[in-house]
């Protein structure tokens, strides 16, 4: 197997990884340069994303709020990947002038509810300062309509996205050629 773009040497796959190329490639039509990262211990990466599934779908946090979630976090840290990930896998989810305004960091961002405005505030607050956050911002967000039960969903959904991300930037992932064609 070919070295991917990535600092690790590629383990020999075991059935867990190559059910997760599998999926890759029946969704994609390619196998991500991070399956073959998080192929050195397929549990880690069904474990920490199923955690982070579980704590949105338990919070009622919607597929579009958890592309506000991730869309933030990644460009609160200047990451691509997930960026081009998700654009790739849910494409028509939000709006380009969404996506983009999000990752440029630009407010308000064209295309997205006051509530959906608060949640990508928050998100990049938590990420960029995390000990910075105050009560008033709780506050903002429940205002925006959102339960102490949704906030609590969504910043631990950020933080473990910010886990998946920190081991991807970390040891080298660099996204795939196939997503920053279709990111272009």
């Amino acid at each position: 197997m070919a070295n991917r773009p990535n600092f690790l040497h590629d383990p020999t796959p075991d059935l867990e990884a190559r059910a997760i190329f599998a999926e890759d490639y029946e969704s994609l039509g390619f196998v991500m340069n991070l399956s073959f990262l998080w192929s050195h211990q397929p549990a880690a990466l069904h474990g920490l994303l199923g955690l982070a599934r579980q704590v949105a779908e338990e919070g009622g946090i919607t597929p579009r709020q958890r592309f506000l979630i991730v869309l933030a976090s990644s460009a609160a840290r200047e990451s691509k990947y997930c960026v081009l990930a998700w654009q790739r896998k849910f494409p028509g989810l939000l709006e380009p002038a969404s996506i983009a305004g999000i990752v440029d960091g630009v407010a308000p961002i064209a295309g997205l509810e006051a509530s959906e405005q608060a949640l990508v505030t928050w998100v990049r607050l938590c990420v960029e300062r995390p000990t910075a956050t105050r009560h008033e911002d709780v506050e903002i967000l429940r205002a925006a309509g959102y339960s102490d039960r949704q906030i609590f969903a969504v910043t631990v959904f950020a933080a473990l996205r910010m886990a998946f991300a920190t081991v991807n930037d970390a040891l080298g992932a660099e996204p795939d050629d196939e997503l920053r064609a279709a990111g272009s």
